[in-house]
């Protein structure tokens, strides 16, 4: 007898031969003589077709498992070529190891993924997100090899940090302070210096600042890992706590920097087609036409470059009457995001030389003094996938822009010390995991890619 799983049997056929497995039931068409139970044991999107007859010592009682419970079969591994399916096992025994009750929510029909989310300890066990989080799985194993296979150093940032490095102040606070009755200072203001960490600290918005330490000494890192937003946002593509990649490499201009990004994600989406090629049909069947076709378009295609200039005047020439107008020094809105790459440059663009305005302090400034060396990776279909900079390496240009932006020093002395000892051109860029998950898969909301989402009000499980 083989103890198998179901990945196995594609792999290795035991045809003839007994073997056992154990799963959970998906479904069971109980008929008079024989019945038909549905099993999944969590190594493939595919089910396994049990075939259970009243020969069975126990034929009563298998007739009324229900949905969900788990079970182990032992059996005769059966090839059925002529069937929808390529195989079924014959079953000898059917061993009930863990009932469900009969208020089991996830039943064999068409669930909404509003209440799925509501259930989300058990969607797992639907097709649509044992693929997405077989997804999940696969890509971010994808983004380890191509940055281990091109030397990068992988960087753990710290998770609770006293800087804002997006500077834009929508961070949690970490804190062991009474929150009815914290103490105070002279002034009035709640007094750090008596908090655990003696100053004020935050879940961390980016591990870029302390990864740009560290590609100074290592040359190529990366981070991959939590990072979290306390803005109140509830729209499809923010989430207050998700993953990001972040690469920050040394002696790496802007163009290397975008060489680099575009080298990974058709890495990621290659080996993605390559290793779940059942999955990417059922997204494609059940979740965006065409994805595949969309994915495989994206590897071959070469992708473009255009400064933010040009793609202002590029959306004002183009005589569409965009909702949000398009204006030079302003940012790009998901409109004007799917023109320029749907409709426009019909492939991924890379939008360079942002107005420093709407840019962070730590990008460097260009010889025009109106732009920074900044870049945008925007993707048909999904909009920007990515963002990234070559970094300011000159000490004065850095606190020059620190304080226009009133960004405060006192935090970041260490940051400021990158540039005082041996800094260098370096540049670096971050992608949500999350965005590139819904890029793949075509499910158009965080919440469907992340197993338990956190976002305004919602922290259940």
């Amino acid at each position: 007898m083989n103890t198998v799983k179901e990945m196995d049997l594609k792999k290795d056929l035991l045809a003839g031969q007994t073997v056992a497995i154990s799963g959970w039931i998906r479904t069971n068409r109980a008929q008079k003589e024989f019945g038909f139970l549905n099993i999944n044991d969590g190594t493939t999107l595919q089910n396994l077709q049990v075939v259970y007859e009243e020969s069975l010592e126990n034929f009563s009682d298998v007739q009324k498992f229900r949905v969900g419970s788990s079970v182990e079969i032992l059996g005769t591994l059966v090839l059925t070529p002529e069937m929808k399916q390529p195989y079924e096992i014959k079953a000898t025994k059917v061993t009930l190891l863990g009932d469900s009750l009969e208020n089991y929510p996830i039943q064999p029909k068409r669930h909404s993924r509003e209440f799925l989310r509501e259930v989300a300890h058990l969607r797992p066990r639907t097709n649509l997100f044992n693929a997405v989080f077989r997804l999940r799985s696969v890509a971010a194993f994808s983004i380890h090899k191509f940055f281990q296979e091109k030397g990068f150093i992988y960087f753990h940032a710290p998770l609770i940090t006293g800087n804002d490095g997006e500077g834009a102040g929508e961070m949690f606070t970490v804190t062991t302070l009474p929150l009815d009755n914290p103490p105070r200072d002279e002034e009035g203001n709640i007094d750090y210096k008596k908090d655990f960490f003696a100053k004020k600290t935050n879940l961390t918005v980016t591990g870029q600042l302390e990864a740009e330490a560290y590609a100074l000494a290592f040359r190529n890192v990366y981070t991959f890992g939590p990072t979290f937003r306390a803005e109140n946002s509830n729209t499809q593509k923010h989430a207050s706590e998700f993953w990001m990649i972040e690469p920050e490499m040394a002696f790496t201009d802007l163009e290397g920097n975008m060489q680099m990004a575009e080298d990974m994600v058709k890495y990621i989406v290659t080996d993605v087609l390559k290793q779940m090629p059942e999955e990417i049909d059922f997204f494609d069947q059940f979740v965006e036409k065409g994805l595949r076709s969309k994915l495989e378009s994206l590897v071959a295609s070469k992708f473009n470059r255009v400064t933010h200039k040009d793609a202002i005047q590029i959306l004002k020439d183009s005589k569409v009457k965009f909702e949000n107008k398009p204006e030079f020094g302003q940012d790009l809105a998901t409109e004007h995001e799917k023109y320029l790459t749907e409709v426009h440059f019909k492939s991924p663009v890379f939008v360079t030389n942002w107005p420093k305005d709407i840019k962070a302090f730590y990008m460097r400034l260009n010889d025009d003094n109106e732009t920074v060396a900044a870049v945008d990776l925007l993707v048909p279909g999904s909009g920007e996938l990515i963002g990234g900079s070559q970094r300011e390496e000159r000490l004065d240009m850095l606190i020059k822009r620190m304080d226009e932006m009133g960004v405060p020093k006192e935090d970041l002395e260490w940051y400021l010390d990158l540039r005082r000892y041996g800094g260098c051109v370096h540049s670096g860029y971050g992608m949500g995991f999350e965005r590139l998950l819904m890029y793949l898969s075509g499910v158009e909301n965080i919440r469907d890619v992340i197993p338990f989402p956190r976002t305004p009000k919602h922290a259940e499980f």
